[in-house]
């Protein structure tokens, strides 16, 4: 395996120091920072002096010609990338990108990366602000990493001291307490042939349950569904979890309810590199929102800060004009309907530890300082080869004061194959924000009403 030796010393170094010991609150003097140098979300406000601006607030206005009805228009539509990165000169720019952007612009030559204007659009709900601020000095990894202590919402290591807690924070990240979405996946061959798997997700944070109890499933960080409505062989199928914060001690509870067979059954391949939903072998479980889940598998090491070209302000690939056979072509995305910008991001790399498995024996994350959205992960096999790049193209949910994903892209460099998760260009109600949930909504039994074939 062609892994840092040094490296992985490190992480074993670093999981030792949590084994016993509560980790991860700062002092009131470090956590003064937030909403001074630091916005309150723990990115630094001042601008690099350059491309990259001061934060000021974040886009939280929508723009003129949206209706309010969650289907975002582009906020900037008359800007023009200031240039391109292509095969004829990545060499220049390749100390901001990751091998894995620069793997997949030499294979394939329009494989090219629009880069704009810098826009630090990122920004939160009041409320979820404060709480994070709170959390700094209160919250903390227990249990060798695997579970946080005196936490309850929002980020909860805004001034992160290792790798692990950056990648907390993406786990954890606020997208909207309650939310449901209809959104498309596709799995292109080679060619290019794919058909559209639609699914109707809903996730709810378990703080915002109309029944909440802090009691009540206190290990639950939230509840998700997620309902196959095409094609009619894999429509009715239903998928539930109940994500929970440790998930070593008590891991991940999941059911599938499978339409043809009229039944409820637990799902324990619903975790690490079990077969992602409908995705025909191209995402592992674990790959779902570009990371989720357990992170035991795995050392971590927080190998430092840069700034790196990522996708932003994706709003082009939300457009309604756009169908799906404009963006999904041969062995990647039309790159022409991206937009890439110069953020800074936290690198993060996990590697497996020894007597574990899966199929990444080690995976490099790049996560947006503003966001804590995981941005650019690369994915490396047993022998330490480069195998699978994503990337999230995010953009900001201006009305609801939300970053997430406009679409997530996971690449396969050996097969030439991909996925594309989360279009809604053809999808009636993509996104709807503050649905009303109970706790009995997210119950096996749920399943069975959610089923319709």
């Amino acid at each position: 395996m062609k892994l840092n030796k040094k490296l992985l010393a490190t992480g074993v170094l670093a999981a030792s120091l949590f084994a016993g010991q509560a980790w991860g609150a700062v002092s009131a003097e470090e956590a003064a920072k937030l909403g001074d140098s630091l916005t309150r979300m723990g990115a630094e406000k001042a601008g690099n002096g350059g491309a990259i601006p001061a934060w000021d607030g974040g886009l939280t206005t929508p723009p003129a010609g949206y209706k309010g009805d969650g289907i975002y228009v582009n906020p900037f539509p008359d800007e023009t990338p200031k240039f391109t990165i292509d095969q004829s000169n990545v060499a220049e720019y390749e100390d901001k990108l990751s091998p894995g952007q620069v793997a997949m612009i030499k294979q394939y030559p329009d494989y090219v990366l629009p880069v704009y204007e810098t826009h630090r659009t990122a920004a939160y709900p009041e409320d979820v602000m404060e709480e994070t601020v709170k959390n700094a000095t209160r919250s903390e990894m227990i249990k060798n990493g695997n579970g946080l202590a005196n936490y309850q919402s929002a980020t909860p290591f805004p001034i992160p001291q290792n790798g692990l807690e950056i990648i907390w924070n993406h786990i954890t990240r606020y997208r909207g307490g309650s939310v449901q979405r209809n959104v498309g996946q596709a799995t292109p061959t080679p060619n290019g042939a794919y058909s559209i798997v639609k699914f109707q997700d809903e996730l709810t944070w378990r703080t915002y349950l109309e029944d909440y109890s802090p009691d009540k499933d206190a290990n639950v960080l939230f509840y998700f569904k997620q309902a196959i409505t095409a094609p009619a062989r894999l429509a009715g199928n239903v998928l539930l979890v109940h994500e929970t914060l440790d998930q070593v001690s008590e891991p991940r509870r999941a059911w599938v309810y499978n339409a043809g067979q009229r039944r409820v059954r637990r799902a324990p391949q619903v975790a690490y590199d079990g077969p992602g939903t409908a995705a025909d072998g191209m995402r592992t479980s674990d790959n779902f929102d570009m990371f989720n889940g357990a992170p035991d598998r795995y050392n971590w090491e927080l190998i430092g800060k840069k700034e790196m070209y990522i996708p932003y302000n994706s709003y082009k690939l939300v457009d309604r004009d756009l169908t799906y056979d404009e963006i999904i072509k041969p062995g990647h995305i039309n790159q022409d309907l991206t937009r890439y910008e110069l953020h800074r991001v936290w690198h993060v790399r996990a590697t497996l530890k020894e007597g574990e498995r899966h199929i990444y024996a080690q995976r490099d994350f790049y996560v947006d300082e503003d966001t804590w959205q995981a941005s650019v992960i690369d994915h490396y096999d047993g022998r330490g080869e480069l195998w699978r790049v994503a990337e999230a193209h995010s953009m900001q949910f201006y009305d609801q004061v939300v970053p997430w994903y406009a679409v997530e892209t996971l690449y396969d460099l050996l097969s030439g194959r991909y996925l594309v998760l989360g279009l809604t260009n053809e999808e009636v109600n993509p996104y709807q924000f503050g649905v009303k949930r109970q706790s009995r909504d997210y119950t096996p039994a749920a399943l069975r009403r959610a089923g319709t074939r």
